[in-house]
């Protein structure tokens, strides 16, 4: 059951991003950082947390997750170091993703060459 509940979390929010892009004026950046923004506000409030139990893999997929992670990394950093551990915090939990987006920008780079 908890495939179809991934596949349904993960299915439905980029259904409600295409959805978006057909109907509004809003480009692709636009709806990634709305996304980011509506992860984080669920975080806030605790509800992510229950999706990903419900969904799994499938709501730490899309976007929706980093904005979730960023939240849930400043707000234990600021538990265990104050003000201070916002920042740390965050960085902490999102590290590794933005890391490895950074490597693959890189050698995807070098392999393939830019339209003109």
């Amino acid at each position: 059951m908890i495939y179809f509940n991934s596949f349904l979390i993960c299915g439905l929010i980029c259904m409600i991003g295409q959805l978006i892009l057909d109907n509004t004026k809003l480009t692709p950046g636009h709806i990634t950082a709305l996304f980011v923004v509506i992860g984080a506000a669920l975080d806030t409030f605790n509800i992510y947390d229950k999706i990903v139990l419900w969904a799994g893999g499938g709501a730490m997929v899309p976007i929706t997750s980093f904005g979730h992670l960023l939240i849930h990394g400043a707000l234990a950093g600021a538990k265990e170091f104050g003000v201070s551990g916002l920042l740390l915090g965050m960085f902490n939990l999102t590290a590794s993703g933005i890391t490895s987006a950074i490597i693959i920008a890189f050698f995807l780079s070098l392999i393939f060459k830019p339209r003109s």
